[in-house]
């Protein structure tokens, strides 16, 4: 991606335009605002979780939090929707770990372990500050990119009026090169949620937890996306396209690299149920945020 970019600043100014795209992307990245985590929780409704609430879930993510060799254990949020969600935010020094009704009260205590030691991991090695980097490149790719093309589209008159030939490879470098680096950003993602995967397994020692857990996942994303969007359908879209590996592939990685750990000790999950009756179930139906998401 950042070979995409310094193609662009070369092909706009050479060896000038090159340090200039260099200079221009180190200073928006620098000064970008950064999205904290208590601004996504807040988009989620999220709450925190209180160790006298939920000392099952609170727990579990100490002793995986522990095997995870991280520092600090994360907060723990609870979301109030029924859409199946779990995510992390925030840096290895200052991180969340977030939860919705719908898949606290769909997975068992051994699927949710992978699910928190799948988020951990993302948190251990620090996937969210490399995405969010790569979001910032690839922003950076497509202004830059327009900024060439309107550029070319002015000097064309220039070209023909001379009578020498038009840059057609350089325009078309232009025109495609925010699109590679898109799929660059999702093949970016689908790897570290492959790692994310591998890490889960190795602080849990639990390939069927996690593999368990994807599968319901999968389940009831396709039952959402057909009682929401579209009846029928059933995800079509290719695999260059995705920003998350399809769910068979990374159930057969988890089958076939968990063959090692059958023999380690998984870890010691407390006898508390993790949801209690401090929580009352969600019944209203998942609807469209203006940022972009159910729930």
């Amino acid at each position: 991606m950042a070979a995409i970019l310094g193609g662009i600043g070369w092909l706009i100014g050479g060896m000038t335009g090159l340090l200039w795209t260099a200079v221009i992307g180190m200073i928006l990245f620098i000064f970008t605002p950064k999205i904290t985590p208590g601004v996504v929780l807040r988009m989620y409704n999220a709450s925190p979780i209180q160790e006298d609430e939920l000392p099952g879930l609170c727990h579990l993510v100490e002793a995986l939090s522990r095997k995870a060799g991280l520092k600090y254990v994360p907060d723990m949020y609870y979301i109030p929707s029924r859409v199946m969600n779990a995510f992390s935010v925030g840096s290895r020094d200052n991180a969340a770990i977030a939860l919705s009704d719908g898949l606290l009260r769909s997975m068992s205590r051994r699927e949710i372990a992978g699910i928190l030691a799948h988020e951990l991991n993302h948190i251990r090695h620090n996937d969210l500050w490399i995405m969010q980097m790569a979001d910032n490149m690839s922003r950076i790719t497509h202004s830059m990119s327009m900024v060439g093309q309107v550029m070319l589209l002015l000097f064309l008159p220039f070209y023909f009026a001379a009578g020498t030939s038009v840059p057609w490879l350089i325009i078309l470098f232009l025109i495609v090169a925010p699109l590679v680096s898109m799929l660059l950003q999702m093949a970016l993602s689908r790897t570290r949620e492959y790692d994310a995967d591998l890490g889960a397994l190795q602080i849990t020692g639990d390939p069927g937890g996690l593999a368990s857990a994807l599968q319901k996942l999968e389940v009831y994303q396709k039952k959402l996306i057909d009682l929401l969007i579209m009846p029928g359908r059933k995800n079509p879209d290719p695999s260059l396209l995705r920003s998350h590996p399809h769910t068979e592939k990374r159930l057969e990685r988890l089958y076939k690299l968990g063959e090692q750990y059958h023999s380690e000790k998984e870890v010691d999950v407390p006898g508390e149920d993790i949801l209690s009756d401090r929580y009352s179930p969600v019944r209203g139906k998942p609807r469209w945020k203006w940022w972009g998401g159910w729930y």
